[in-house]
Formats: C-alpha cells, sequence, structure tokens
C-alpha cells in the first residue's frame, strides 16, 4: 500500500496539503480531483517522494518513503509530471531506456533491461515508433512514449499527474487504457485529473479535494455526489442512467446564496472540511 499520513504542506504560509490522510491500494485507478489550486500537485509530489511535507509522512508498504534512496524509489514508484519537457532529439525506443536508470548496475543494459523496454513498447503500441524522433510525434504518441519509459521501469506503482492533459478524447482513452492495464496486473495507478465524467468514467475510485484537505472519498458516484460537486466546485450536478451505467451530467454553476461558503458536503463518504 501507498499511505499518507497527516500530510500537511505550507507555502507562503497557506496550508496547500493540510493534515491528509490517505491509503491507496494496489490494482485499482485512484482519480485526485478538485478545483483549481485546491492541493492536487502538491499532494501528487508528496507521494512520490519529492517534494518533502511540513507535517505527516508518506509510507511505501508500511517503509517511510524518506527512509529509501533515490535509487529503490525510483525503482517502485513511476512518476509522470504535469508538464513534461522532452528537450532531446532521441529516438523513441532510446527515450524509453532511459525508465531503466535505476534499474543498471555497473556493467550497463542487461538482457533483463532490453527485455522490459521491449514490454512497454509493446504495451503502449510505440513498437512501431521505436526509430522515430520522439520531438516530432503527436501529442497523443508522444503521451504514450511517456507512459512507456515510466513502465520499463517496471515500479509498483505509477503516479500522473494529469497526464491526458491536452489529449484527444481517443488518445485519453488510449492513455487510460494502459493505467488500467497496469492496474489489472497488479500495480497501483494515481492520476490527478481535471475532467470529471472521464474521471467517473475511468477510476476506480475517486478523492475529492478541497482547499488542501479531502472531502470525500470512495467510488465515483459516491464520491462525485451533488453536494460534494456543490461545495468543491459551485456546479449543479446528477448522476443519470446512461444505459450502459450511470452518467455524471453537469447542469451548469451553482447560484451560490449568501450562506454559500458555510455549505458542508453531507454525501456518502464526504467529510465537512473545516472540522
Amino acid at each position: 500500500m501507498l499511505t499518507a499520513q497527516g500530510l500537511t504542506v505550507r507555502i507562503d504560509g497557506r496550508a496547500v496539503v493540510d493534515a491528509v490522510d490517505l491509503t491507496l491500494q494496489p490494482g485499482e485507478v485512484t482519480a485526485i480531483v478538485g478545483p483549481n489550486g485546491a492541493g492536487k500537485s502538491t499532494l501528487m509530489g508528496c507521494l512520490a517522494g519529492l517534494r518533502r511535507p511540513e507535517r505527516g509522512e508518506v509510507r511505501l508498504a508500511d517503509k517511510p518513503l524518506s527512509s529509501l534512496g533515490d535509487r529503490e524509489r525510483a525503482q517502485r514508484l513511476g512518476y509522470l509530471p504535469q508538464t513534461p519537457e522532452i528537450a532531446w532529439r532521441l529516438d523513441v525506443q532510446t527515450f524509453v531506456r532511459l525508465g531503466r536508470t535505476a534499474h543498471r548496475g555497473v556493467f550497463g543494459e542487461t538482457a533483463l533491461d532490453a527485455e522490459a523496454v521491449a514490454h512497454a513498447l509493446e504495451t503502449t503500441q510505440m513498437a512501431a515508433f521505436a526509430r522515430r524522433d520522439i520531438t516530432t510525434l503527436s501529442g497523443g504518441e508522444r503521451a504514450r512514449a511517456l507512459i512507456a519509459r515510466a513502465l520499463a521501469g517496471e515500479p509498483d506503482w505509477l503516479l500522473a499527474d494529469e497526464p491526458l492533459s491536452g489529449l484527444d478524447p481517443a488518445h485519453q482513452l488510449d492513455a487510460t487504457e494502459i493505467l488500467r492495464g497496469f492496474a489489472k496486473a497488479g500495480g497501483g495507478v494515481v492520476v490527478t485529473l481535471h475532467d470529471l465524467s472521464f474521471a467517473a468514467r475511468t477510476a476506480d475510485r475517486i478523492v475529492v479535494l478541497a482547499e488542501g484537505r479531502i472531502i470525500a472519498d470512495g467510488a465515483p458516484v459516491q464520491a462525485l455526489n451533488p453536494e460534494v460537486l456543490k461545495y468543491a466546485y459551485g456546479l449543479e450536478a446528477r448522476w443519470i442512467d446512461g444505459g450502459g451505467g450511470p452518467l455524471l451530467d453537469i447542469l451548469g454553476r451553482h447560484a451560490r446564496g449568501p450562506d454559500s461558503m458555510d455549505t458542508h458536503a453531507k454525501g456518502p463518504n464526504a467529510i465537512d472540511p473545516h472540522a
């Protein structure tokens, strides 16, 4: 498991992550959602071991993440940043091989390394692009190459900060299927997302952040209930029968009254963020 215990991060005196407790399970896709400034990326950075919290800690398999060396952490946690920069003109295969850096010993690349890279390319349907210059790829192809690099490291967890940003719907589905396949094979997946409807269709579990605190946590229909969405986003929404399952229908902005900021989310698995 990957757990956060009492996690607090302050920036300029403001708690952007405020006493967060979170237990994440392998074998499922967990989506962290919330409005801009809710603390999603900061929380993700802490879970990846890239940001040190002011208070609390992150534990991986009941071991403090801070106690792991950089090499072991990189082997066990695959991280996709929100705005990845690809500055070098590398072919795709060489780029994906970078995901094996934490595994390489003094004798360089082994047969196991080559096998892991080949498997990552096949899994992401990028084998046909292996000799292409990565800077010439489309946005969707580049997204798959970034996931392939993370998969090549054979991590226990994939942590992806807005991995679908800027992708068209078809490429969003492609990327999501790769992440779901990783979870189905027993890995843990944590993603931050802005598209609530897409998160509801693809995640097994949704964690809603507002003002740095978790206000809802559960299955999509439970976590994204109308009261939670009204509190976190100021939205009116409902769940409707989509034939193949429930669909989230965003109706519009909530008409905020004078007491709206005191509204507490009371839906299933929701908590009072001011408690």
